[in-house]
């Protein structure tokens, strides 16, 4: 006898067919731009061409020639925190990173990796239907489960963790590159910023799916120490640091007022470095610098590969890319491997002083919140959707603004919860409306810092900023943006009330006392 369906499993195939049949893809905007975000390591604000360097940088000073330079960009002062404010849209306390990888007591807002109440910009874009790949740094959780991939990235080659690779392996650093959760080991003549590169251009050639838009994150090592670079790139500076800090330092800053980013009445802020002729060993500086700027220019020229790949393909007139800095230039002073060339796989230096000019013409370095800890060039790039292209945007925007400008741009709104979870909201703001008219700056938003102790507030054009264990100091920007005249005595009441926003702030998102007791 011929068995058929009973009533009750009719009913649940039915309603199986039209769960189906309910639960749609994310619908794909085939106009909508592609996304590129290229992150550089430990660079400082004049370290480009376009904002004042003596290093060639063709390719990014070709991108803010034909798109938009933004003068009064921040950072958080270091890259853990940075990456997550850029991937989440928040202050990195929400997202779980209030200082780096390794977990600090039982904070949930230091625990060192992204948590689940905040989302990334790769996730969000998503559910947009944007394919998403990302290359090189991750640094926001180091164990398998707080990869890339597992935070919304469909593809990821690269160095979960941090620190300075370049060649491979290094005997320094003990990162292991990945690709797509599988170790991979490259051969001798490997170079990160390179290797980084070689699998973004074939992402874009041949793997994507051509008929949706894509969001890359380039998070590049360049120019984090340790000093390393290619042979041909650091003869291309040989000798043109032999005369030391003051002549580099007053020509970048000669050519930044030329360029429009200060005005001429300008002065820079005191230098901090040793006279150059009172060095024990000055052409060993030299070098430091010869080879910083190398691997500069070798980041330069790899993001020049990009943009010839996106030119080939026919779609750079609808990608956006954006670049900036994860902190100012860093202030490290050490070389480890005394008989090992500066320069080669096998060196272990940095290049100490030279912070001061790669930061010209600001005062501090990575880690504190003066401006040259914080504030970084931002070049955004989009034919397609900049008219007014080489404008300077000077109006006051941070990291965490990627995010709502990303979702606004390609009409996307941040959900209230993600896999079942309730999301913070985003402290980021859209700066989308900049890129149409960039004078339409915001004289009353007010942005907070805090890493390790020093914490900063500004609204406006006032800041308030410390040192750790240091006392307040207040800065009027707009008439003082190298922070050289201390006007706490002078405006008591400005000082004070913005002391009281920065507490509050703190205490809203649970920012710790430095040092935290770890249990």
């Amino acid at each position: 006898m011929k068995k058929y369906p009973t009533p009750l499993l009719l009913v649940l195939l039915m309603l199986a067919f039209t769960a189906c049949k309910t639960e749609k893809p994310p619908k794909v905007n085939n106009t909508a731009p592609n996304i590129i975000i290229i992150l550089a390591d430990d660079m400082g604000f004049s370290d480009l061409g376009c904002t004042g360097s003596e290093i060639e940088t063709p390719n990014l000073d070709k991108l803010a020639a034909e798109g938009a330079l933004f003068t009064n960009f921040y950072n958080t002062s270091r890259c853990c925190p940075s990456r997550t404010s850029l991937l989440t849209g928040q202050y990195q306390w929400d997202a779980g990173m209030g200082h780096m990888t390794r977990p600090l007591g039982n904070l949930p807002e230091y625990q060192g990796y992204i948590n689940s109440k905040s989302i990334t910009i790769a996730e969000a874009l998503k559910q947009k239907g944007y394919q998403t790949f990302m290359s090189g740094k991750w640094h926001v959780g180091e164990q398998r489960h707080m990869w890339p991939d597992k935070r919304g990235f469909d593809q990821f080659y690269g160095v979960p963790s941090g620190g300075g690779l370049y060649y491979y392996p290094s005997p320094f650093y003990e990162r292991s590159v990945f690709w797509n959760g599988e170790q991979v080991h490259p051969d001798s003549n490997w170079y990160s910023t390179e290797g980084f590169t070689d699998y973004t251009v074939d992402y874009i050639k041949n793997q994507r799916k051509k008929d949706q838009p894509f969001f890359i994150y380039q998070a590049y090592i360049a120019p984090h120490f340790p000093l390393q670079a290619k042979k041909g790139d650091i003869e291309k500076y040989r000798n043109l640091y032999t005369h030391g800090y003051d002549s580099i330092r007053a020509a970048r800053f000669k050519k930044q007022i030329a360029l429009g980013i200060f005005p001429d009445s300008s002065q820079p802020s005191a230098p901090a470095y040793m006279a150059w002729n009172e060095l024990e060993n000055p052409n060993n500086e030299a070098h430091k610098m010869t080879v910083y700027a190398a691997m500069v220019d070798c980041m330069d020229q790899n993001i020049g590969r990009i943009m010839e790949t996106l030119e080939k393909e026919g779609i750079a007139e609808n990608t956006i890319i954006c670049f900036l800095s994860d902190n100012g230039a860093c202030s490290r002073k050490f070389n480890e491997t005394p008989d090992a060339e500066i320069g080669t796989r096998h060196s272990n230096a940095a290049y100490g002083d030279w912070y001061n000019v790669s930061n010209t013409p600001y005062r501090k370095f990575k880690r504190e919140e003066h401006e040259g800890g914080i504030i970084t060039p931002m070049i955004i790039n989009w034919p397609k959707g900049i008219k007014n292209k080489g404008q300077l945007i000077r109006s006051p925007a941070h990291i965490s603004d990627f995010m709502p400008t990303m979702l606004e741009i390609v009409g996307a709104n941040y959900p209230s919860h993600y896999n079942g979870n309730k999301l913070d909201s985003l402290d980021g703001k859209s700066f989308a409306h900049l890129l149409e008219d960039s004078t339409k700056t915001d004289t009353t938003r007010t942005l907070f810092w805090e890493h390790e102790g020093n914490r900063a507030v500004r609204q406006g054009y006032w800041k308030l900023v410390a040192a750790h264990n240091e006392e307040w100091e207040l800065y009027q920007l707009k008439k003082d943006p190298f922070e050289t005249e201390n006007l706490i005595n002078t405006y008591p009441k400005i000082a004070s009330s913005l002391l009281v926003k920065y507490k509050t702030w703190a205490k809203k998102h649970k920012v710790a006392n430095w040092p935290i007791e770890v249990n």
